[in-house]
């Protein structure tokens, strides 16, 4: 039984972010009809990759990703109406408005809004595209990472980054809602801002910034940390050296045999002294060693000495690569029209109820007489068997209250994931030892219960103090997870199965529990014992070998980037065994590879070169579906971008910009004539942006059709109105400073919002709660032995 199985959805969306969405459901196993308009059905059927089929609708390699294992047809607006009122969910990306308006006529449905800046937004936002988002968001002003300030802005990994973030956003969020469903017949109504998901994904980063912590530059490196991380070319391509602390630097000089250049360098420099000189040194000795070696030799010598050093992949290389043929990753789907072609998998392994691929994208309406003939008639519905609902310590409302998880993590992807269950009403429990406290309450030089990265990740998380490695913790811990219904845990390869809190171990103390598990490559494999961070992840998932400009070397996404989008399906992944147990009473593993996590993230990218055999390399910022497609120069160093897809975009362009001679140029003329002389019409466009101001010309393209937004600094991202008025950043209290900024969910629920109000924990704080209320409730209720 797959984890959905008897859920149905309705896929009214049309656009990448809610098909993203619908196809992580029904590859976890829900019936998801897709309804599309007659003739040409849904819009990425015509979007690229394209293969040489002249008109036929079933062409597009995009489309095929995006739909596996949906049914597709073609519906009247009545049939609509009453294929809505027998559904679960429904999965919209059009009027916000509408949206909501459906979820009231039809109360007991789940009806969840991806668009692009959310209800409530200016209607000239909604037009927006995946590059505007995701330079409105942040992330695309800051990419690559240390950038070249007179090169512009890139898109980011794929061609669809925030599209993928918002989907799996929505996919969280439509399932917890389907979780208080079971429970109480309720529907709910989800507002997803894909803009709002990119800003979440930095709480990291912005956490320090809105607290005044650390004061941002508005530059462009205001995302990158200090130090010598970086690519480097080899003898046969480009690997990733990640180095922040002693310790890595320490397994550095035992890797190059303590070579004599390595005597400039403090052991701690790069905790206490980096400096610019420095890093330029380092870059320079290390760059001449690594020229003539071999990639994969040269990283596998480097990860037996715990130094993060990672090849980076090429699409070529991951449809190779024997951690994915173990794991399985990839899945061969024959398609009727585009024939076999691997496909990336879903971006978790559950052990009881697989999320896999089973039939391909369907053909434009090919399930449209069935699906008229079982509109108004009955059919099985879910059915709650296992409910283990507990009272929680403060009631706070959400799809998830009543369920509690246990937290084993550290550093960033781990609590991400529990910060996104804690913001859908969960209650969880961060256990941590004063001993050896997690290191992110370690850094920013203030005292633990204070540290700025940790205060940003963790609000609404509980905290008890237990020292596992006594008999007394030990025992403590065990009980605790006998009363709770997940466990998620980050560290190291093998960690918790040497402290006795495997999977094994904690299906002894409750069968049904629910374990997650993140490691790098996942619980097992070949390469299983490898540890790294997020762009060790992005390097080896094939991210980073797609961002950079065209013709020139491989730059990678931001080096932030990735942790928290881990985080984010580690949560999907959780809440989709959650709803298996609930209906079958079994618990069961997930386990969760951050490679393969980015690798999803670019999955229509890697289908592609499955399907075409064609390399994959960095192309700037070109689409093959827009152009001009990219970020254009403003004054003082600011960058525009925009996206235009039509040839009426294209006209009203050249209206704003005051250049009727390039809308008669006969070499832009359509959509594919731009695409023919990219390179001459990137640089025309550029000519006329650069004496404008970038949010002034951004506001009148938008107002005249044209999707554009400004590439978003920090500063202008922390004061950015909407994002206060849709409450992602929200006020919390903290022991020291009273009220506190956090970032907090990318959406708004209607029926069920949570409240988020408490900051992150100090070290212990729940300690009588955790351990004189739920520890005791549990050996009240114990069966007698």
């Amino acid at each position: 039984m797959s984890a959905l199985s008897g859920f149905r959805i309705i896929e009214l969306a049309e656009g990448v972010a809610g098909e993203y969405c619908g196809k992580l459901l029904a590859d976890l196993g829900a019936e998801v009809i897709k309804v599309e308009r007659p003739g040409r059905g849904s819009p990425t059927r015509a979007m690229a990759p394209l293969l040489d089929l002249g008109a036929d609708p079933e062409r597009s390699g995009l489309f095929a990703y995006l739909n596996t294992n949906k049914c597709s047809v073609i519906l009247t607006a009545p049939d609509v109406g009453g294929l809505v009122a027998g559904a679960d969910a429904v999965i919209d990306d059009h009027d916000p408005v509408t949206a909501e308006q459906l979820s009231a006529d039809h109360p007991g449905v789940v009806v969840c809004s991806i668009t692009p800046f959310g209800a409530g937004a200016p209607p000239e936002l909604q037009n927006s595209r995946s590059l505007n988002v995701f330079q409105a968001g942040g992330w695309g002003h800051h990419t690559p990472s240390q950038p070249d300030p007179a090169k512009p802005p890139l898109k980011g990994p794929g061609r669809y980054a925030a599209d993928y973030e918002a989907g799996l956003d929505a996919a969280l969020c439509v399932m917890s809602a389907l979780f208080r469903q079971m429970h109480t017949g309720d529907g709910e109504f989800i507002d997803i801002s894909q803009h709002a998901v990119q800003v979440a994904r930095a709480d990291c980063i912005l956490g320090r910034f809105i607290t005044g912590e650390v004061s941002p530059a508005g530059t462009r490196d205001d995302y990158d940390q200090q130090g010598p991380a970086s690519m480097f070319a080899c003898a046969d391509g480009f690997v990733y050296l990640y180095m922040t602390s002693r310790s890595h630097w320490l397994a550095l000089e035992e890797f190059l045999g303590h070579a004599d250049w390595l005597d400039a360098f403090d052991d701690d420099w790069l905790e206490f002294s980096v400096t610019p000189e420095k890093v330029a040194s380092f870059k320079r000795h290390f760059a001449e060693w690594m020229s003539t070696r071999p990639r994969e030799a040269t990283a596998e010598a480097a990860q037996r000495l715990n130094l993060p050093l990672v090849p980076v992949n090429s699409a070529s290389d991951l449809l190779h690569s024997p951690q994915y043929r173990y794991r399985g990753f990839f899945t061969d789907v024959t398609h009727p029209v585009l024939g076999t072609a691997a496909y990336p998998g879903p971006p978790y392994l559950l052990t009881a109820s697989p999320a896999q691929i089973t039939s391909p994208a369907p053909r434009l309406g090919e399930d449209t007489a069935h699906v008229l003939d079982a509109i108004g008639k009955p059919r099985d519905r879910h059915r709650r068997q296992a409910s283990q609902l507990k009272p929680p310590a403060r009631r706070r409302g959400g799809p998830l209250e009543g369920v509690r998880v246990v937290e084993l993590t550290k550093v960033w992807a781990g609590p991400y994931a529990g910060k996104l269950l804690a913001l859908l009403g969960a209650e969880v429990i961060k256990v941590e030892c004063s001993a050896l406290p997690e290191e992110m309450r370690a850094y920013g030089g203030t005292d633990i219960n204070h540290a700025p990265y940790f205060l940003s990740i963790n609000p609404e998380i509980l905290s008890v103090d237990l020292d596992i490695k006594t008999p007394a913790g030990m025992a403590a811990m065990r009980d605790l997870v006998a009363g709770s219904d997940i466990v998620v845990n980050n560290l190291r390869p093998g960690a918790v199965e040497r402290q006795g809190l495997g999977y094994a171990d904690l299906t002894a103390i409750k069968p049904d529990i629910i374990a997650v598990s993140i490691k790098m490559w996942g619980n097992d494999g070949p390469l299983g014992y490898q540890t790294g961070y997020a762009p060790s992840f992005s390097s080896l998932a094939g991210l980073a070998a797609l961002v950079g400009y065209e013709g020139g070397p491989p730059l990678g996404a931001n080096m932030r980037y990735g942790d928290s989008t881990v985080g984010a399906a580690a949560a999907v992944g959780a809440i989709a065994a959650l709803l298996h147990r609930e209906r079958t009473g079994k618990g069961q593993f997930v386990d969760v590879s951050a490679v393969e996590v980015l690798s999803s993230m670019v999955g229509d990218r890697l289908a592609e070169h499955a399907m075409t055999g064609v390399p994959l390399k960095p192309d700037g910022n070109r689409h093959p579906d827009f152009a001009p497609h990219g970020c254009y120069p403003c004054r003082e160093q600011q960058w525009i971008s925009i996206a235009v897809g039509a040839d009426d975009e294209w006209r009203c362009l050249c209206a704003e910009l005051g250049a009727p001679e390039l809308a008669s140029d006969a070499r832009y003329a359509t959509a594919d004539d731009r695409q023919r002389n990219l390179e001459s019409l990137d640089a025309a466009v550029a000519a006329l942006t650069a004496t404008h101001d970038a949010a002034g010309l951004a506001q009148r393209l938008r107002s005249a059709g044209v999707p554009a937004t400004k590439s978003a600094s920090a500063v202008e991202v922390i004061g950015d109105a909407l994002l206060w008025e849709r409450g992602t950043y929200r006020f919390v209290s903290d022991h020291l400073e009273g009220q506190r900024p956090i970032l907090g969910a990318s959406w708004r629920l209607s029926r069920s919002p949570v409240t988020v109000e408490r900051g992150a924990p100090d070290l212990g704080e729940d300690n009588d709660y955790v351990l004189n209320e739920i520890l005791a409730a549990g050996h009240r209720t114990a069966p007698a032995t």
